[in-house]
């Protein structure tokens, strides 16, 4: 009678990393694979003496296999000497409600008077109350599952991965004796006191403040304090280095891009394959340009590797092409008319200074594809309402009539666009308008909405085009929700310039327009153009540079 099979052992399948995660919270010595296989082995032999039963040939141990995944390594926990510990001003959580989970392998620290601050702020339906209840809700789930606060909650605990510190709660009286005797009673002055306890509670560790208030932190080093500004929502670290979307050719371009040249006509456009190193430089629906003997405009279309397809740009600097009565007075404006009145591009950006003919080329472009070609039904023109100097308080009337004085770049451009239709010319107005020109008027106002940032969640456009005017003074968040709200056929359209940031705690590199910039480029079906001449008049042009 034969033997039975034995039983596959299960504990040769055991990686050993999944022994090691569970012998982690423990020190358990590993058995060696021989040991499993000898005490049965040794009854065998017992068992057959006493049956005179010949005895069975040990069990072979099986091949270790190496065993080869394709997980990422995971990133590992410093030690507590080596981490910082950040205090956060209450501004970093109004202004990212999401900088909790920012900080990496580093702990954070909250003093209680930021948890006092926040429920300050939490009330009513702007961004910064949106913010409070959000690190509320982040800081319960935080919480929810701990009961012993004054070690620390891992921020992994809701599920951010990528945060592998703790968050610390002040639990007890921080006392300390500043350097300069500051006013009590003041929040910044609290969280400066509980910075400097800090660094004598925590003395083997970096203790940094972090805020967005310059003042402050202009306070903390005055004390001797390490303080930072927030800078992870910086999208660059300098606004020079922002995408411009144009790429002047060097001299020599056609001597190492002249040869194996393809061309080929399709819809009214010509088309180039070029091949050569500079090609892989090249930004899909970036513009470049040669000034030579053999002058080119054209706009990048695809790019593999050291070969890229050019297309020629319909010149909009001609009379016979004018959009709306209005033609590009130089390169840019042309590459940005290209870019506006291409079906394909929905998703386009114009930055510049003031003068340069964002909103005039935008609004021309926009009437032109609405009442001519028919090819969206309406626009709509919306902006940040963030007042340059004091603000006038509460305005009457309905949604539109609210907006409308913030909107007296639309009125100038309109009036441009009224008197110059279809001739090119920007005439005085003299006051003797006839009835036609009225009824354009009319017409035009009828097909363009000014509506108000604060309504867009939730909405959908249809085959409408979307201008956000001065869309440096949203924050990225804000230009996220806008953007989405595109639906099937809708054209969006952002200007602004980033020199004239109005939004505080905003700036050139965390802006939401520098934001889009640079996450929209290489898209097929994006666009960016920054207008560097100013077309406004030679006094606006002097006084741009003078003063």
């Amino acid at each position: 009678m034969p033997l039975p099979k034995l039983p596959t052992r299960m504990g040769a399948m055991v990686t050993a990393d999944a022994y090691r995660e569970a012998a982690d919270a423990s020190e358990v010595a590993e058995a060696p694979a021989a040991a499993i296989t000898r005490e049965p082995q040794a009854k065998r032999e017992a068992q057959a003496k006493a049956t005179s039963l010949p005895i069975a040939p040990p069990v072979p141990e099986p091949p270790t296999l190496a065993v080869v995944t394709s997980r990422p390594a995971k990133k590992t926990r410093l030690p507590v000497a080596k981490r910082k510990m950040f205090v956060l001003d209450t501004n970093v959580l109004l202004h990212d409600s999401n900088s909790l989970f920012k900080f990496e392998e580093h702990d954070i620290f909250l003093p209680m008077i930021v948890l006092e601050e926040l429920d300050h702020q939490k009330k009513g339906m702007s961004e910064v109350a949106r913010n409070a209840r959000q690190v509320s809700r982040f800081l319960d789930g935080l919480v929810a599952n701990s009961n012993e606060l004054d070690k620390g909650v891992s921020l992994d605990a809701v599920g951010n991965v990528e945060a592998l510190g703790k968050l610390h709660f002040q639990t007890t009286a921080l006392y300390s004796t500043l350097p300069i005797e500051l006013p009590p009673g003041k929040a910044d002055n609290i969280i400066l006191n509980v910075v400097h306890a800090l660094q004598a509670v925590y003395s083997k560790r970096q203790v940094v403040l972090v805020s967005k208030d310059i003042n402050m932190r202009l306070k903390a080093r005055a004390l001797g304090l390490p303080a930072e500004d927030y800078l992870n929502d910086h999208v660059l670290d300098d606004s020079d280095l922002l995408y411009d979307g144009v790429m002047p050719l060097p001299e020599n371009f056609w001597a190492k891009h002249g040869k194996d040249v393809e061309s080929w006509l399709q819809g009214g456009t010509t088309y180039y394959r070029i091949k050569g190193p500079l090609c892989s430089e090249f930004i899909v629906n970036e513009f470049v340009y040669f000034d030579g003997e053999l002058p080119l405009q054209a706009q990048v279309k695809e790019v593999s590797g050291t070969s890229a397809v050019l297309a020629t740009l319909r010149d909009y600097s001609h009379g016979k092409n004018n959009v709306w009565g209005i033609t590009a007075r130089n390169r840019e404006q042309n590459f940005a008319l290209n870019l506006l009145m291409n079906p394909d591009c929905d998703f386009v950006s114009l930055l510049g200074q003031a003068g340069t003919g964002k909103t005039l080329l935008a609004l021309a472009a926009a009437l032109t594809q609405t009442l001519e070609t028919k090819r969206y039904n309406e626009i709509i023109i919306t902006r940040a309402t963030v007042p340059v100097g004091d603000d006038i308080g509460f305005l009457p009337g309905t949604e539109e009539e609210k907006m409308l004085p913030w909107m007296g770049a639309l009125e100038d451009n309109l009036e441009v666009l009224h008197l110059g239709a279809g001739t090119g010319e920007f005439a005085p107005n003299t006051g003797g308008q006839d009835w036609t020109k009225s009824s354009t008027m009319e017409l035009i106002r009828s097909r363009i909405k000014v509506k108000s940032l604060n309504f867009m969640r939730g909405r959908t456009f249809l085959n409408k085009m979307l201008i956000i005017d001065e869309a440096q003074n949203l924050t990225p968040k804000q230009m996220k929700t806008l953007v989405t709200r595109a639906g099937p056929g809708t054209k969006i359209v952002c200007l602004g310039n980033i020199a004239q940031i109005d939004t505080p705690y905003l700036t050139e590199g965390s802006s939401g327009l520098t934001y889009v910039v640079d996450r929209f480029k290489g898209w097929p079906h994006a666009g960016h153009i920054t207008l560097q001449r100013g077309e406004r008049s030679r006094l606006a042009d002097y006084a741009s540079e003078a003063l």
